[in-house]
C-alpha cells in the first residue's frame, strides 16, 4: 500500500514514564501521545507487544506468544480505580523487594511486584466484580478463544512444570494428548483463569489507549517478527505450522549464513513448514495478522528476506555454516494476505538484504523498505543510505531499536567518515542529532521516524538494544521531564517545514 508523507516517533511502551518500574498503558502513555500531538507527529511506532521472559532478557522479539499482550504493561492504577487494588498496594515502598528507577527497568523487581499485584487484583475481581464485569471477561474469553485458551493453558503449564521449556514437559503435555490437556485444564483452572484475566485487562487498556491516540490523529505502527520463540504457546499449540520432528521438537532453526567478516548467526527459532501452511491457505498466519491488526494500524515486517528465502540450520548443529537456503512463501503468501485484508499495511525491514529477489518481492506488493543513515558510507558519492538519496518507497529512521543512538553513532565514527558526514549535511556536528533528524525529514522517504533518545540528544548509554547480547537491553526509560514542550515544538517546526 502507499503511505501518505508523514512522520512519527519510535518508543516501546516499556520505555514510557510511570510509577512502577516500567512503562505502562496509563498516564505515562497518554502524556507521550500528548507530546506527539504537540510535535505534529501522526505515527507512534512500537516493538512487539507480547509477554516477555527473563531467560531472553525480556526481549520483545522472544516472547511467550505472538498473540498475547505483555502483562507487565498493565496499568495498576486503572485496576485500583476499578476497586481491585488499594492505594497502599500501589506503593513500591510496601514491597522491600521492589527496586525501581525512573531511568531504567529492573525487570526482576518489576516482574515480582506487578505479578503479585495482578494476582491480588484477580482475587478481588473474583470476589467483588459485578455482573457486567464478569460478562465482559467471559465475552472476551469466548471472542479470543482461538488463541487465548491455548496461551492461558501454556502459561499455567509453564508454572506447573517450574518454568521448564515446553519441549521438556512430560510427553502427554508436550504432544498435546487431548485427554491429558482436558485434565490439565481442569486441574489448573484457577491459573488459566488468571492468565485470561491479565490478557483481558491488557486488551481493555490497550484499546482505551488506542482510542486516545485516534482522537489526536495518531496511528500505531506495530512490529511483526517473522519468527516466534521456540518456548512459546505458538509453537506448542500449532506444531503443524513449524518444521518439527515427530515428538514435537525442532528439526531446523533459523539464522543467517556466514559472510565475509563474520561466522553467521544461529537464532534458534523454529522455522516454518511453509508447504503445509500453504495447504491451509496460511490460516495460522492470517490468524496472527488478524490479531495484530486488532491492536495496531500498520506493521513492520521484521526480516523481510525470510519471506523470499530463509536460512535453515539443523537443530542439532551449533554452526550456522551447516544451514541451507530454503524457499519462502513469496508471492503466494502476500496474495493470500491481500485477499483476506484487502490491503498490505506493511513496512518491509530489508536492511542488509537488498538482493534483487527480495527487492522484487517488496516492489511487487508496493511495500516500503527501510533506510537508516547509520549504515551510510558518507565518503562514497550517492551511497544508498545517505538521506539525500532515499527513494520515496522507503521509511527513513535516524536510528532504530537495534542501532546506537544518533549521538552514540556519531561519536564512534572515524575522522574521515565524520568529515564526510559534515560535508554532506552541511554541519559542524554541534547539534548532530537534529542535523540527522532534519536530513531524514527532508528526504523523499514516505515515512520519517526518529526515537526519543535522538530527540533528547542522548549518547550510547541510552541505547535500547545491542544485537547478539542479552544483558542490559530493553531497559532504558524516558522520564516525564524528558517529554519536553520545547523538544516537541522544535520537531513540529521541522515537520511543518518538510511537509510531513
Amino acid at each position: 500500500m502507499r503511505f501518505d508523507r508523514r512522520s512519527g516517533v519510535l518508543l516501546h511502551p516499556t520505555a514510557l514514564p510511570g510509577p512502577h518500574g516500567v512503562g505502562d498503558l496509563g498516564a505515562g502513555a497518554r502524556s507521550f501521545l500528548d507530546f506527539l500531538d504537540r510535535a505534529d507527529q501522526t505515527l507512534w511506532q512500537v516493538c512487539p507487544l507480547g509477554p516477555t521472559a527473563g531467560i531472553h532478557g525480556h526481549s520483545p522479539y522472544q516472547t511467550f506468544s505472538g498473540f498475547a499482550g505483555n502483562p507487565l504493561l498493565v496499568d495498576l492504577r486503572d485496576l485500583a480505580g476499578r476497586g481491585y487494588l488499594t492505594d497502599d498496594e500501589l506503593d513500591p515502598d510496601c514491597d522491600p523487594a521492589a527496586d525501581f528507577s525512573p531511568h531504567e527497568v529492573n525487570y526482576d523487581a518489576v516482574e515480582a511486584f506487578k505479578t503479585d499485584r495482578l494476582r491480588r487484583a484477580f482475587d478481588r475481581f473474583r470476589e467483588d466484580a459485578g455482573e457486567s464485569e464478569r460478562a465482559a471477561l467471559a465475552d472476551y474469553r469466548e471472542r479470543e478463544a482461538d488463541w487465548l485458551a491455548d496461551y492461558a493453558l501454556f502459561r499455567a503449564l509453564k508454572r506447573e512444570f517450574d518454568g521448564a521449556l515446553w519441549t521438556e514437559w512430560p510427553a502427554p503435555a508436550r504432544t498435546r494428548e487431548p485427554e491429558a490437556l482436558a485434565e490439565y485444564r481442569e486441574a489448573l483452572a484457577d491459573e488459566v483463569a488468571f492468565r485470561a484475566f491479565c490478557q483481558w485487562t491488557f486488551d481493555r487498556q490497550w484499546r482505551d489507549l488506542r482510542a486516545y491516540a485516534d482522537e489526536r490523529g495518531i496511528e500505531l505502527l506495530g512490529d511483526l517478527p517473522i519468527y516466534v520463540a521456540l518456548d512459546s504457546a505458538d509453537v506448542w499449540a500449532a506444531p503443524d505450522a513449524f518444521d518439527l520432528t515427530e515428538d514435537n521438537r525442532p528439526a531446523a532453526v533459523a539464522g543467517v549464513p556466514p559472510s565475509q567478516g563474520d561466522d553467521g548467526q544461529r537464532w534458534g527459532n523454529p522455522v516454518y513448514d511453509w508447504d503445509r501452511l500453504a495447504e491451509t491457505g496460511y490460516e495460522w498466519w492470517l490468524d496472527r495478522l488478524r490479531r495484530l491488526f486488532s491492536l495496531v494500524d500498520y506493521a513492520r515486517l521484521d526480516h523481510f528476506k525470510g519471506f523470499d528465502e530463509f536460512w535453515a540450520i539443523p537443530a542439532d548443529s551449533d554452526d550456522p555454516a551447516d544451514g541451507e537456503w530454503r524457499e519462502g512463501p513469496g508471492h503466494d503468501f502476500f496474495e493470500a494476505v491481500r485477499a483476506e485484508f484487502g490491503r498490505l499495511p506493511f513496512v518491509a525491514e530489508d536492511l542488509g538484504f537488498l538482493d534483487p529477489e527480495s527487492a522484487s518481492l517488496r516492489e511487487e506488493f508496493d511495500l516500503p523498505g527501510m533506510r537508516v543513515p547509520q549504515y551510510a558510507d558518507w565518503c562514497q558519492q550517492g551511497h544508498l543510505y545517505q538521506p539525500m538519496h532515499y527513494p520515496e518507497d522507503t521509511v527513513a529512521y535516524t536510528s532504530t531499536h537495534d542501532t546506537d543512538t544518533a549521538v552514540g553513532y556519531y561519536e564512534d565514527l572515524d575522522d574521515r567518515q565524520r568529515d564526510c558526514l559534515h560535508y554532506n549535511l552541511g554541519t559542524d556536528g554541534t547539534d548532530i542529532e537534529w542535523d540527522l533528524i532534519e536530513a531524514v525529514w527532508n528526504s523523499e522517504s514516505t515515512l520519517a521516524v526518529t526515537t526519543v533518545q535522538d530527540l533528547l540528544g542522548l549518547d550510547s548509554h541510552a541505547r535500547f538494544n545491542t544485537p547478539g547480547t542479552t544483558d542490559g537491553n530493553w531497559r532504558w526509560r524516558v522520564t516525564h521531564a524528558g517529554l519536553d514542550d520545547d523538544v516537541a515544538d522544535r520537531l513540529a517546526r521541522i515537520t511543518d517545514a518538510t511537509v510531513r
